[in-house]
């Protein structure tokens, strides 16, 4: 295809990454659509490769300082803010590369720019040798990486998943780890040092998996329920997003399933890739599992890649006991189970992974323990933005537990969490748009004090005056689940001040990540008053 300009439009199929470091992109015009983390990386990428990169956004210039900040000096051209017309931007363009958020199926997508590239797919679909083909920043990276790449999606646990499994991938010094993806990382900018001997673990979301033409050496799932029903509309739709990645996986790779979530477990059927199945009870024949307090391997078979032929296991299939592992709940065994998985199937050794998965402690914003001071563990679960994942922070925690949520409602039934809240919280302090919506489920479902607060500060003060209450009484306000008892620590009693949200980050905060940084800085500020 030709542009009027008479200059090849770029076919993404025919990219290969030797070519483009060599200098394949160099004066082609580029048009990267959104500044934020996916954007600014495939903007800085593309133009180190010598294109001539256009970046739009919506947003006015004075709210992404910080993103041109973040180009050090690159010679890019902005056409930022609301009056930017985006056709324009990609007018003469050979290429556009959009942020996962970014797509003509999304009604979260701004209307203008959502339909404008409706029309540029059509375009493109329909021959229009004028139009450029659209790729989205991870299908780019994926169609130039490498090495061998593991995705790890579901919705909860992914994060949590995808950190321990490049911590045990890393067990083969040989082979190095990198970790990466919507955990907050784009990969695109390590394309260069990339190489046919690392191992890549990227978390992809249900906003990357659509925009996804390549798929991943393994396919690794923790579960899939609903979420993001904002973006998708349905449940049903917002299965058919994360299905992708199973639909897309590499024939000579594997998929890693969890048994014990039947939508999971139902995609062994997909493709030609082989299935390895996880659960919390003695494993499926080739799969993994745990027998008397121990994660075991049942004939798991390595990937061709590393030479194939049965995983090395301990006597009994054991790989190490559940005790050893650093990060709690029981939902963070399933976790450990699928990226026990994946070190198997890639030949990592059972020692090896033993060693690992001991000194993994977690990630941060998914049940970090932030600060232990007077009897109360501070523990900064600001990830967990879906009912499902907070109904696991709860019960990862013994009495008493007081829950801080609430934000911008994601459109999620959260009647289950109220729940469970109720049986197993001494309270909740709710805060955001949602704290009403809240209130009055948690309290019909039973959960005896809620209160509200106006910020993070006031939350974390109040939450922490109502444990101070808790270990007083002896833990008596503890969960109905675990009633009069407090957690014990080595100096004695705990109770547990758990931010877990359940709903987006957007009314208070630019994302989960700010949120949980002012959790902690509340945290902080607290205690060093106490301590004056």
């Amino acid at each position: 295809m030709t542009d009027h300009r008479g200059a090849t439009t770029i076919d993404p199929d025919r990219l290969v990454l030797a070519e483009v470091l060599g200098g394949g992109l160099r004066n082609r015009r580029i048009t990267v659509l959104g500044f934020a983390r996916s954007g600014i990386a495939v903007a800085r990428f593309l133009a180190d490769a010598g294109a001539r990169v256009t970046v739009y956004d919506g947003r006015p210039t004075a709210q992404l300082r910080a993103a041109i900040a973040a180009l050090e000096g690159r010679h890019v051209t902005l056409r930022l803010g609301p009056d930017v017309d985006p056709v324009a931007t990609w007018r003469h363009a050979a290429l556009v590369v959009a942020s996962p958020s970014i797509n003509p199926d999304y009604p979260t997508t701004e209307p203008r720019l959502r339909q404008a590239l409706a029309a540029l797919r059509d375009a493109r679909a329909g021959g229009d040798p004028e139009a450029p083909a659209i790729v989205s920043e991870p299908d780019l990276f994926l169609r130039l990486c490498p090495a061998p790449t593991i995705g790890v999606t579901g919705t909860k646990g992914k994060t949590t998943t995808a950190a321990l499994t490049a911590a045990l991938l890393a067990g083969i010094p040989a082979h190095p780890a990198v970790l990466g993806g919507n955990i907050g990382i784009p990969l695109v900018e390590r394309l260069p040092e990339l190489t046919a001997e690392h191992r890549v673990v990227i978390e992809l979301s249900e906003l990357q998996l659509p925009t996804l033409s390549r798929g991943t050496t393994v396919a690794a799932y923790t579960n899939v329920t609903a979420d993001h029903l904002d973006r998708h509309g349905t449940v049903e739709a917002y299965r058919r997003a994360k299905r992708r990645l199973a639909e897309l996986v590499d024939p000579d790779g594997a998929l890693v399933l969890n048994a014990e979530d039947p939508v999971v477990a139902a995609y062994a059927g997909l493709g030609t890739a082989p299935a390895v199945l996880y659960r919390r009870e003695r494993p499926i024949p080739g799969g993994v599992g745990v027998v008397d307090g121990w994660i075991v391997g049942a004939g798991v078979q390595r990937l061709p890649l590393v030479g194939g032929g049965a995983a090395a296991v301990g006597p009994g299939g054991r790989i190490l006991p559940l005790d050893e592992l650093a990060i709690p709940g029981a939902h963070n065994v399933s976790n450990a189970l699928a990226a026990v998985s994946v070190a198997l199937l890639l030949g990592v050794a059972p020692d090896a992974i033993r060693r690992a998965a001991a000194g993994f402690t977690g990630v941060e914003h998914r049940l970090e323990t932030v600060a232990v001071a007077g009897g109360i563990r501070y523990v900064n679960d600001s990830q967990g933005t879906q009912p499902d994942a907070v109904i696991a922070a709860l019960r990862a925690f013994p009495a008493p537990v007081v829950l801080i949520a609430g934000g911008r409602d994601k459109g999620v039934d959260l009647s289950g969490l109220a729940v469970v809240a109720a049986e197993r919280a001494a309270a909740a302090v709710l805060i955001g748009e949602s704290a009403d919506a809240m209130a009055g489920l948690f309290g019909a479902a039973g959960l005896a004090r809620i209160e509200r607060a106006a910020s993070l500060d006031e939350a974390v003060a109040t939450a922490s005056a109502i444990a101070r209450d808790a270990l007083a009484a002896g833990g008596a306000a503890g969960a109905a689940g675990d009633p009069g008892r407090a957690a014990s620590g080595p100096t004695g009693p705990f109770a547990t001040v758990l931010l877990s949200p359940a709903a987006a980050s957007f009314d208070m905060f630019v994302d989960y990540a700010a949120r949980g940084r002012a959790f902690r800085a509340a945290v902080q500020r607290l205690l060093a008053g106490v301590a004056r």
